[in-house]
């Protein structure tokens, strides 16, 4: 039954990105962010999304709730059509619809030869950071979720080492190793870290305990690695405003703990300042 969902899903979504190619970016997102605003909740716990946002933002009314669910899903069909066009964004001329504040920072990475930690969560849209990391020249290894769907996997597997990073690691024990080994061998690493872990800590975020993962504190201490916080917004149609902070140093006194808990208020900043463009569909707070 569930492979027979799993093909039904990937027809579906080839079905998709083709409409999407034919009729064009403009019209191909309106219509996405139309389905995901109206489809979006049928698939995804709405008492998870609530409660995320009840945990966050424990003042808001139930007004200003459904307003910022709303605005997620849409923006998060909007996501699913750029997929199509993400090749645009990188080489073509959709490249002029990101602008960037701070380049400057990953010139000097670049100049600089060596590796930093970058880290960042789920906005909108999330893709296009890695995608314009190694754009500039920055050697970089990131960490992936494969879908379940084994049948559309390999299609945006495909996809992403293409046009976003070329070394896409495989989330798990086994990826962490290989993080470490291209590390040492000089490569930065892209991490998001606003997902519940299994390996992880427990860290406060949002006043509430979260499971965090500490792998980014991990190549601080062994390493006295740089981290570089990373943010991106939509602020117009499919135009987006990309934010390269500046590094951090932390000192030897820290420990895994305190950067963790850093890193999650760091990160917690960036959700409050768009909130409509952060998913809330994961169970963060399990």
């Amino acid at each position: 039954m569930r492979k027979f969902k799993y093909i039904i899903q990937f027809i579906l979504i080839v079905l998709l990105f083709f409409i999407y190619r034919l009729i064009g970016l403009k019209l191909a997102t309106f219509l996405s962010s139309l389905m995901f605003m109206y489809l979006g909740p049928l698939f995804k716990s709405k008492m998870v999304i609530k409660n995320n946002l009840s945990i966050a933002f424990p003042n808001i009314s139930n007004f200003k709730k459904t307003e910022i669910i709303k605005k997620m899903w849409s923006n998060y069909g909007k996501i699913f059509a750029e997929y199509i066009y993400i090749g645009k964004f990188r080489y073509g001329s959709f490249s002029k619809k990101i602008k960037v504040e701070n380049q400057d920072i990953l010139n000097k990475i670049k100049k600089d030869a060596s590796p930093v930690i970058f880290v960042s969560g789920h906005f909108d849209n999330f893709e296009l950071m890695a995608m314009h990391i190694e754009k500039s020249g920055i050697n970089l290894s990131v960490i992936y979720r494969p879908l379940n769907n084994k049948f559309l996997n390999p299609l945006m597997e495909k996809i992403r080492k293409r046009f976003i990073c070329k070394n896409q690691i495989e989330k798990g024990s086994s990826g962490t190793r290989k993080l470490l080994k291209q590390f040492k061998q000089g490569n930065s690493i892209a991490l998001m870290i606003d997902q519940r872990v299994s390996e992880g800590i427990s860290a406060s975020f949002f006043s509430k305990k979260a499971l965090t993962t500490t792998i980014p504190a991990q190549f601080v201490k062994k390493f006295k690695a740089k981290v570089v916080p990373i943010h991106i917004e939509r602020v117009n149609g499919n135009n987006f405003n990309l934010k390269i902070h500046h590094p951090i140093n932390f000192s030897e006194k820290e420990t895994i703990e305190s950067i963790t808990l850093n890193l999650n208020q760091i990160l917690e900043k960036m959700i409050i300042k768009n909130p409509d463009q952060w998913i809330w569909t994961h169970n963060r707070w399990k």
